[in-house]
């Protein structure tokens, strides 16, 4: 059975221009699992229905921790499942859904399968990522959309579409939680390669998606989290110089740009504040 699974941040009106881009036959035989993270969006039950769930979180948890609490919802139901993660500002382009059933089948080895992302314009925005770690660079490689090939193995892929063979984990795999927003889906596809299951993108399948639809709302707190979510991640995955030299770079930038746009700079400084007092 397939899952699907997106995070609710005041942004009903979006996924309802996901549900209604389902075909016919999903809304009878799947479920969409929406976790909540804005308790005052109350024009979000309007959209439950007999395939459509809603988890309410107490507070805003972040992406990552969100769907770790559908994750782990949908591994008590059924530890077989296939969970597509997406975006609440992506909808789906015509497709049947056995075919994603039908190439878990054939293609059982593989646990983590991102998927092309186009922009609405129909341009490529997300096609496959790639870390060199001894740069601290993490990197987008938009890797060929004519192979042959039915996947490729990348480095990791975006959580905007993201599909999980739950089958092939003993427990429901899981988002580090003190990512609030940004990176977290490169740090899962990290620790999950490292304990051996396979990361790969396909053409197969897409979403489409309005980059920053959502976070742009709140310029300052995007740059915040992001910066946070950052250096976290260098601390983790790459050398200690690196994590250095680019740390200086950021922090002297931020002040250089201060007289010139202090709320992106400001969001910076508060993002390096906060990942300091982690440290």
């Amino acid at each position: 059975m397939i899952f699907l699974l997106t995070v609710n941040y005041y942004s009903s009106h979006l996924i309802q221009k996901l549900i209604d881009s389902l075909p016919d036959r999903f809304l009878t035989t799947g479920k969409l699992i929406i976790v909540n993270n804005s308790q005052e969006d109350l024009s979000l039950n309007a959209l439950e229905s007999n395939c459509v769930s809603i988890i309410h979180s107490p507070k805003n948890l972040g992406f990552g921790s969100a769907c770790n609490v559908g994750i782990r919802s949908i591994f008590e139901m059924n530890r077989n499942a296939i969970v597509w993660l997406i975006n609440p500002d992506a909808y789906l382009p015509p497709l049947h859904f056995q075919d994603i059933v039908d190439f878990f089948d054939i293609h059982s080895n593989l646990s983590i399968l991102g998927t092309i992302i186009y922009t609405p314009e129909g341009k490529i925005w997300f096609a496959g990522g790639k870390f060199i770690a001894q740069k601290g660079a993490i990197l987008q490689t938009n890797l060929p959309q004519k192979s042959d090939r039915p996947y490729l193995s990348c480095d990791w892929v975006s959580g905007c579409s993201l599909l999980l063979n739950l089958k092939n984990f003993a427990e429901p795999p899981a988002f580090d939680e003190r990512y609030f927003l940004y990176y977290e889906d490169f740090d899962f596809c990290q620790r999950y390669r490292t304990q051996g299951h396979s990361v790969a993108i396909t053409a197969k399948f897409s979403v489409i998606h309005k980059p920053s639809s959502i976070t742009n709302r709140n310029q300052f707190q995007k740059i915040k989290h992001s910066t946070f979510s950052y250096f976290l991640t260098l601390q983790k995955y790459s050398p200690l110089w690196i994590q250095i030299v680019l740390f200086g770079k950021l922090l002297l930038y931020a002040i250089i740009l201060l007289p010139f746009k202090p709320s992106i700079a400001i969001g910076k400084l508060m993002g390096i504040v906060h990942y300091l007092k982690l440290k």
